[in-house]
């Protein structure tokens, strides 16, 4: 169990956090500083300062948070596509509408033309992670002979665009966007159904490999 002084600062690092978030959108990233986001989160210039010495660290570690996920959840054993894929499908979908992504996301396309580097961090400690995990599962399936997939790369942009277009983007612009889990699971399931048909491993594809 966690001391008393260790959960007092998680709730600073927290509230920190939360606080940085919302004075990035309300008033962009340059604008901000780490004195007003220490007034904002109710700590202490110096208490800020310890945990996040820069405004670019504390910026890596919202990314970091958001796209956090549980220690294996981004492992897919190989031997049964349809289930892996949809397992990650789903992990996928759960990150994308946890709360506070999309305003992460209008934080990066607004200030990555004067901050490159927020859009290298958001790909770099978040996404690219999760894309990876796609990407070697399914270069997986293919040496395990359930899948084609020649280029991995590119099947797994494909297979996170077909998901990311229904579950994330149109929450961009659209307030009121908010499909049902039904339809999440739904638009995953179509997602992995268009993955199988496109790589299964048919009677010349076996007989090539073979």
């Amino acid at each position: 169990m966690p001391t008393y002084h260790e959960r007092m600062a998680e709730q600073k690092r927290t509230a920190i956090v939360d606080a940085a978030t919302e004075l990035f959108l309300e008033s962009g990233y340059d604008k901000t500083s780490l004195a007003r986001i220490a007034d904002a989160a109710g700590v202490s210039k110096a208490t800020l300062f310890k945990q996040f010495p820069t405004k670019a660290e504390l910026f890596d570690a919202i990314v970091t948070d958001y796209w956090r996920t549980e220690e294996g959840a981004l492992t897919s054993q190989p031997g049964d596509p349809a289930k892996g894929l949809t397992a990650l499908g789903n992990r996928y979908v759960a990150l994308l509408t946890r709360p506070g992504m999309v305003a992460l996301f209008r934080i990066v396309i607004a200030e990555t033309p004067r901050f490159p580097e927020l859009g290298q961090t958001q790909f770099k400690l978040g996404k690219q992670p999760f894309f990876d995990s796609v990407r070697d599962y399914l270069a997986a399936e293919h040496e395990a002979g359930t899948l084609v997939v020649e280029d991995p790369v590119l099947a797994a942009t494909q297979f996170l665009g077909m998901i990311s277009n229904f579950a994330f983007w149109p929450r961009m612009l659209l307030v009121n966007w908010a499909p049902t889990e039904k339809a999440m699971a739904h638009s995953v399931d179509e997602a992995v159904q268009t993955v199988l048909a496109r790589h299964a491993v048919t009677a010349a594809t076996g007989a090539a490999r073979a």
